[in-house]
């Protein structure tokens, strides 16, 4: 698994791929909370995150399919996976490393965000009027949400040997998960249905850790959904 990571890692940062899809996902954040006169935080008149975390988990909707649509795929059209999986590697080693590696990708890529509590933490008045725990509890919940986009994205490679493809099933999923479950959730014609897809919604799930306090089952559940897609991925890789 050290192995793959360590390649994949490396061929991330050793191309503009990781700089291009980082350079893109800050751009479009920082025009949506800076300058667009609609979301920016300045226009708000109090120091809150709450626009960055709200906005975001859709930014990475199309970020995180991006960034593994190529991890799977690529390598089933170049055939170089029967390859690799012929090395004293497991089909969990493959898997376990590429998601790693494409996990950091995304936090690396979150990572200069904290900028933007700083800077909101120094314009409070008084300095520092601003919920730091609710801050720290998204900012948990958006690497745990990246870690459940990295899980699908992932899967959907392993679908199809089309990098496209992969892209827009990858895309498709996690808004099924993110934004689609909640919204049949809201059909009353669903009943008391409704109130159990709210609970498996992922942006239920996700709004859940803003509120500044970690509870372990939206953690466990969050994990729980990275552990199945990559079960998943690697079931795939055997019948490959």
């Amino acid at each position: 698994m050290l192995a793959i990571f360590r390649k994949e890692v490396n061929q991330f940062f050793s191309s503009p791929i990781a700089y291009i899809i980082m350079g893109v996902f800050l751009t479009a954040v920082g025009l949506l909370l800076w300058v667009f006169p609609d979301t920016s935080l300045l226009e708000n008149g109090y120091a809150d995150m709450g626009t960055f975390f709200n906005l975001t988990p859709y930014v990475m909707l199309f970020l995180v399919p991006a960034i593994t649509m190529r991890s799977i795929a690529d390598e089933v059209r170049a055939g170089t996976l029967e390859w690799l999986l012929t090395k004293p590697v497991s089909r969990w080693g493959v898997v376990g490393g590429k998601f790693l590696a494409s996990w950091l990708l995304v936090v690396v890529t979150l990572v200069p965000t904290i900028l933007y509590y700083i800077t909101l933490y120094q314009l409070g008045s008084p300095i520092g009027n601003i919920d730091s725990a609710g801050v720290f509890g998204s900012y948990v919940g958006l690497v745990l949400l990246a870690g459940v986009f990295v899980a699908i994205g992932l899967w959907a490679s392993s679908l199809n040997d089309n990098q496209v493809v992969a892209f827009v099933l990858g895309v498709f999923f996690c808004f099924l998960l993110y934004v689609g479950l909640s919204a049949l959730a809201g059909l009353t014609l669903l009943g008391g249905l409704s109130y159990y897809l709210s609970l498996f919604a992922l942006d239920e799930q996700y709004r859940a850790l803003g509120r500044g306090i970690i509870d372990t089952r939206n953690v466990v559940y969050l994990l729980s959904l990275v552990i199945l897609f990559l079960l998943l991925t690697a079931n795939r890789l055997k019948s490959t």
